[in-house]
This record gives structure tokens, C-alpha cells and sequence, in this order.
């Protein structure tokens, strides 16, 4: 027999085994206040080929992708400003390049 869970008006709740021929509570059988049966929504993972473990959604998971899309961001802004101070500081460290020398041409035999 299935297990239901019934709220009062208090916020409180209870469970009760009941068939899923009878009928549900409308009272508490203990207090004779007013009752609501409360309903969750089934845990359903689909098996098999084109599933993915990916496909359900984990609170977790949305912070980590919320994280990981907002730290490129950040990073490419700070990147930018930095290297931009970097280029202009390494240029001025580093000794101007020097020419490359043409190869000597082939003599002919």
C-alpha cells in the first residue's frame, strides 16, 4: 500500500498508508482539522542509448555553470587591462629587433 502525506493548516504534516482504492483524507483522523494531500514530483532518470547523465539538472551543476560563464568574463577584462600594461612595459624593456641579413644567393655550378 502506498504511503501519502498529508499538510494541515498549520504547515504541519503526516502520513498515512491508505489503497489507492479509498478516497483522500479530508480531515485529520486524529485532530478532525481540515487536511490537503500533498503531491512531489516522481524522480524520473530515462535509461539507454541518448541519455545523458548531463541531461538532468542539479542545483549544484546550474551554480557551477553560472560560476564558469561568469569567470571568463571577468578574467578577459582583467586580461585585457593587464596585458595591455604588460605589452607597453615589455616593449619598452626589450632591445629593438634586429634586422634579419638576406640569404646569399646560390651561385650557379
Amino acid at each position: 500500500m502506498p504511503t501519502y502525506e498529508y499538510r494541515r493548516p498549520d504547515g504541519s504534516t503526516f502520513e498515512i498508508q491508505q489503497s489507492f482504492s479509498e478516497e483522500a483524507l479530508t480531515v485529520d483522523p486524529d485532530t478532525g482539522v481540515p487536511v490537503e494531500r500533498v503531491l512531489h514530483a516522481p524522480a524520473v532518470h530515462f535509461k539507454g542509448k541518448g541519455f545523458y547523465n548531463t541531461d538532468y539538472g542539479t542545483r549544484n551543476r546550474n551554480r557551477e555553470t553560472a560560476a564558469a560563464a561568469a569567470k571568463p568574463s571577468a578574467e578577459k577584462s582583467s586580461e585585457s587591462s593587464s596585458s595591455a600594461s604588460e605589452s607597453k612595459s615589455e616593449k619598452a624593456d626589450k632591445p629593438p629587433a634586429k634586422a634579419k641579413e638576406p640569404k646569399p644567393a646560390a651561385k650557379d655550378k
